[in-house]
């Protein structure tokens, strides 16, 4: 590959982006700022877009794999898929905090009045009734306009397995028309994806700007240990698995994934990393575009690995800090919580307050959550990036499902 062509590259350009805004931010201070509006109309276009992509492609999708018995299969399986992989990645963050102990011997005094006060009232999470309630539109035009993803899917599930039990070839022209605004939606991104580059100095000059690298200072032992769980969670275990359940090598997966996960890593959004995901996992790892249109989107909403690693590890600091000895049952409180707290984040960046929940379950204050919150985006955009990994790893797994390698 020559020069000419590596710049051509959007990941490499997105990467080189990256580094210009942290050091343009470093540079400028809070004055960085006046970037942030090219951070904001970046995002703001890619939500212009996703919320219908996500809609039509899961129609098709589900249109595509409702008429085959392999459809039950491919749905449990992704169902069942996330939440291993989200409870063991709560595990392997428990693990790792019970060994390197992030929180022995940190200070907080000083930095609790910093930013802002957390409430137990903004960690709270829907019993289980009411989050199925929840899912279910009473009116599918205000879920769409709302963004409200768990409820677009219900819909569009519903409505792609309906298409499929229309009698004669009555739905064909509806599914094949489903496909054609699929393909005009991802055209119309990957026109988006062109300015990605600017979008990422805008967002990056203003976050670093905004609060510096002297943040990290106080939780640099947890920071450090939430990266190499994360890098054994993505470089290892997910390879691992695909490679053990599919046809796929680990390292054709590790490679194929740069690209995804640059993207995530500078949006910090499983939404706008969508297009991009579906695009890699179609034409270099071989997946249907059947699996892809139905796996892909449902995963951007609800598989939440990184956040279920960051979860576990954050009640693991504050419960050292603060000297409390968990139970077994507290324990068994944080798995469950954040295993099944994540489920309805929408898949856009912003301060995550599941954390708060995490923490009540298991008796542990939340006084010194501030501390994080101001590195919220850099925790983000990690995260983002092992989130999307799980959800190509469980598209090419349960691709072996799919009615065209069935019929094979």
């Amino acid at each position: 590959m020559s020069k000419q062509s590596i710049f051509k590259n959007i990941g490499v350009q997105v990467v080189i982006a990256m580094i210009i805004g942290a050091f343009a931010g470093f540079a400028m201070g809070e004055q960085a700022s006046i970037f942030a509006p090219l951070g904001t109309i970046f995002i703001s276009l890619v939500k212009m877009l996703v919320i219908p992509l996500v809609l039509v492609s899961i129609v098709a999708g589900a249109a595509s794999l409702g008429n085959s018995p392999a459809a039950g299969k491919i749905g449990m399986g992704t169902f069942g898929f996330f939440l291993a992989t989200s409870g063991l990645a709560v595990a392997l963050a428990l693990i790792m905090g019970t060994v390197f102990k992030p929180g022995a011997g940190v200070d907080f005094t000083g930095h609790g009045d910093n930013l802002m006060t957390v409430t137990a009232e903004q960690g709270k999470v829907p019993g289980v009734i009411d989050t199925l309630i929840g899912m279910i539109p009473t009116n599918v035009f205000e879920s769409l306009t709302g963004g409200n993803i768990l409820q677009i899917l219900v819909f569009s599930i519903f409505f792609g397995i309906a298409l499929t039990k229309v009698k004669g070839d009555g739905a064909k022209p509806i599914i094949s028309g489903l496909n054609t605004v699929v393909d005009a939606f991802v055209w119309m991104i990957n026109c988006v994806m062109v300015i990605a580059p600017i979008g990422v100095f805008g967002l990056m000059a203003d976050s670093v700007g905004t609060f510096g690298f002297q943040a990290l200072e106080v939780v640099i032992k947890l920071f450090l240990v939430f990266v190499v769980a994360i890098l054994i969670y993505g470089f290892i275990f997910f390879p691992l698995i695909v490679r053990t359940f599919s046809k796929v090598s680990a390292r054709q997966f590790i490679s194929a994934m740069k690209k995804p996960q640059v993207m995530a890593l500078s949006t910090a959004s499983s939404m706008a990393t969508l297009p991009v995901n579906m695009e890699t996992c179609e034409e270099e790892l071989g997946v249907s575009k059947a699996t892809s249109a139905f796996v892909l989107p449902l995963g951007a909403t609800i598989n939440m690995s990184g956040n279920a690693i960051y979860y576990g590890l954050v009640a693991m600091f504050f419960a050292q800090m603060y000297n409390v000895d968990l139970t077994m049952m507290a324990y068994v409180a944080i798995i469950f919580t954040s295993t099944l707290g994540a489920i309805g984040q929408a898949g856009v960046p912003g301060p995550s307050f599941l954390v708060v929940a995490v923490l009540l379950a298991a008796g542990i204050p939340i006084d010194g959550l501030p501390l994080l919150f101001a590195l919220d985006r850099v925790f983000d955009m990690i995260r983002t990036s092992l989130n999307i990994t799980g959800d190509a790893a469980c598209a090419i797994i349960m691709d072996k499902f799919s009615p065209e390698n069935q019929n094979k």
